[in-house]
């Protein structure tokens, strides 16, 4: 099944001169999001992990699937103010401002393997910073997988650069 055609492609969103790359066409199709689990599943067979993450949001739909079928516990990766217990934060820049994300303090333990699902890289920011949440809880980043790489803004270029590794499953240029 090639995803690629269960991707919707929307023009000047959210601002003009941006080709949004919408996942919910691939996710309220039954084969196509099941396909994408499997694939998921399978490339994560060459990575020693003991536990997945996901960034907010849209990540969770992904990764929990992918949890539940591997039976791994699933950590939240979430917005700031999101999570009620005590957490590690990670400030980062985006291209058009700055985020932070979060981690309960006692959802990654040393020397943890970590594999982290996201639904779609661009430059890599939010999940460089993913990785250095992992990283300040003690853990390793096993993997990342994510669904779409846009592949002209080298975000998955520049995880591999650092020294991580990165699996994609499809690939559109970037706008």
């Amino acid at each position: 099944m090639n995803l690629k055609n269960h991707i919707r492609s929307i023009p000047d969103y959210p601002k003009k001169g941006i080709l949004f790359r919408d996942i919910t066409t691939l996710i309220k199709n039954e084969e196509a999001f099941a396909e994408t689990i499997n694939q998921i599943i399978e490339r994560s067979k060459k990575f020693k992990f003991n536990k997945i993450a996901a960034i907010e949001s849209r990540g969770f739909v992904f990764a929990s699937a992918v949890s539940y079928v591997l039976k791994k516990p699933f950590i939240m990766l979430r917005k700031k103010n999101k999570l009620p217990a005590e957490v590690h934060s990670i400030d980062f820049e985006l291209e058009y401002g700055t985020a932070t994300i979060e981690v309960h303090k006692d959802s990654i333990e040393k020397d943890d393997n970590v594999l982290v699902i996201d639904d779609l890289i661009a430059t890599g920011g939010t999940a460089e910073a993913a990785a250095k949440l992992i990283e300040i809880s003690h853990g390793k980043v096993a993997c990342f997988i994510f669904v779409i790489n846009l592949f002209d803004l080298n975000g998955s270029d520049n995880l591999l650069k650092k020294g991580y590794k990165v699996e994609n499953l499809i690939e559109f240029p970037g706008h």
